[in-house]
């Protein structure tokens, strides 16, 4: 058999056809930031009643009582339902262990820094991220923000974990109740919160100062968290009136950074209780 018939033969395979079709849709090809997928995820997501825009079913998905329940709850809070190919649902949550179902929600709506700045009463508590890029961390960063009296958490634009869809679970429903703001320049924001009458205290294992002995609990404080790996950026960190660690009893190097948070904060709620 010649080759030019082999060819003509391999031409009409099903392998080769994708290569000449056209997408269904943009979400079969790109990953979308903001979907939740798996079902009990999106259960928990529908249940905190995260801003959504759809929920997506794949074609043939077995329904079970997860399933059912957030269809039951997407139809209560009026978003659009579609069923669409499992290859489509593939693409726009970036991954194939999905469950057969994904919540798209809506982008986050961040509140305006000078506001947030205005808004904390005194003694004012802000969270700064410098580069806090899993957006588990963030979302538990909220949560304890909420659960600790803080008055809102800031993030930088770039180089930092946004409040995307694994942020607001991770938030628990937090996100909704706590403003958050983007900035543009992180090192701008501890100019302005200093003018305001905040001091402005980074979180470093290799702090001057140890938390036991924190002195400035009781004052205005933006508490600024480094990343999970580098830690407070070199820019960031000369800005800092004071940098704050926490000490530990063991040979562990460093504290996970929603952690870390979270224990700083609970120290300066009980001082300002008392």
């Amino acid at each position: 058999m010649r080759p030019g018939k082999k060819r003509r033969e391999a031409d009409v395979t099903p392998s080769r056809r994708p290569t000449n079709r056209k997408p269904e849709s943009r979400l079969e090809t790109r990953a979308n930031s903001d979907a939740v997928a798996g079902r009990n995820s999106v259960v928990e997501a529908l249940r905190a009643r995260i801003p959504a825009k759809e929920l997506l079913i794949a074609e043939r998905a077995e329904i079970d009582e997860r399933m059912t329940e957030a269809l039951r709850l997407a139809k209560n809070q009026d978003l659009g339902i579609k069923e669409v190919p499992r290859g489509q649902l593939d693409g726009v949550t970036g991954t194939t262990n999905h469950q057969g179902i994904a919540l798209i929600i809506k982008p986050f709506q961040y509140k305006d820094f000078e506001a947030v700045l205005l808004s904390a009463t005194k003694p004012g508590l802000l969270i700064g991220l410098d580069g806090v890029t899993d957006p588990h961390n963030l979302g538990a960063i909220v949560r304890s923000a909420a659960a600790f009296g803080a008055h809102g958490v800031i993030i930088p634009e770039r180089r930092n974990a946004a409040m995307t869809g694994s942020a607001w679970k991770s938030s628990a429903g937090a996100a909704a109740r706590l403003p958050i703001s983007q900035v543009t320049n992180m090192v701008r924001s501890i100019e302005d919160a200093k003018k305001a009458g905040f001091f402005v205290v980074g979180l470093d294992a290799d702090g001057q100062e140890s938390l036991p002995g924190f002195s400035l609990a009781t004052e205005s404080v933006y508490l600024i968290v480094g990343s999970e790996g580098k830690g407070l950026s070199r820019l960031v960190r000369e800005k800092c009136d004071l940098i704050l660690s926490i000490p530990m009893q063991s040979d562990v190097e460093s504290l996970n950074a929603s952690v870390a948070t979270a224990i700083v904060m609970y120290w300066i709620a009980e001082k300002r209780a008392k």
